[in-house]
């Protein structure tokens, strides 16, 4: 099986797609794993992403398509795999259908986790972190808070909430999913294969919900 995890940030994407991997014997593809990877062994592609990375900042399309057009071909290509974090654009989705159709590995599914915008900043909006150098500890006000709110139970520090986790600032990433991911949507409901979950409830009934739409999908 070859499929795609979509999901706005905060979705679960990651674990599920993790999940899903293991559970179906899948070569979990991760973007942010092979640039690190790239940088890291000091490849010419690493290279050209390294100040991106440093900075914060999304590496441009062509180089990513660059990157994965280079793990997608040869003898160690993943003949069955799932993507995440890839593609982020249409532009990119284009060239992913490029490659696997040289390569001769069609898609079997885009999955889209999908949970709602107010879902998202309530669980993103939640996190609180000592400012404590030396301790760091985070907590969750919905899943794990402090035992005495506003205050580290570690080391006492009052706790802040980093500009990330502020809802204006989630708001603010929501609004660039929806404007580049509303578009690969698109792309892959018209190709047939986008497959629809809702990501809201427990993980593991999530996975099974997932792997359920997966089973009727590839029966269908």
């Amino acid at each position: 099986m070859r499929l795609i995890m979509i999901g706005p940030p905060g979705s679960g994407k990651g674990t599920q797609a993790k999940l899903l991997s293991q559970r179906m014997n899948l070569v979990h593809v991760s973007t942010g794993d092979i640039l690190r990877d790239a940088v890291k062994h000091d490849t010419e592609e690493g290279r050209r992403a390294k100040p991106f990375l440093e900075a914060g900042q999304l590496v441009p399309d062509d180089l990513v398509n660059e990157i994965i057009a280079t793990r997608f071909s040869g003898e160690g290509k993943p003949r069955h795999f799932i993507m995440d974090g890839y593609p982020r654009t249409l532009a990119q989705a284009f060239s992913f259908d490029k490659v696997l159709k040289t390569e001769e590995l069609p898609l079997s599914a885009a999955v889209f986790l999908n949970v709602d915008d107010e879902e998202i900043v309530r669980r993103l909006g939640s996190r609180w972190t000592c400012p404590n150098p030396s301790c760091a500890a985070t907590y969750n006000l919905n899943t794990m808070p402090p035992r005495l709110q506003g205050v580290c139970d570690l080391c006492k520090t009052p706790l802040l909430q980093r500009d990330d986790d502020k809802p204006e600032t989630i708001r603010k990433r929501l609004q660039i999913f929806h404007k580049s991911h509303d578009d690969i949507l698109l792309h892959y409901r018209a190709q047939g294969i986008l497959v629809e979950v809702l990501g809201r409830g427990d993980v593991a009934a999530i996975n099974a919900n997932i792997i359920k739409a997966l089973t009727q999908k590839c029966v269908a």
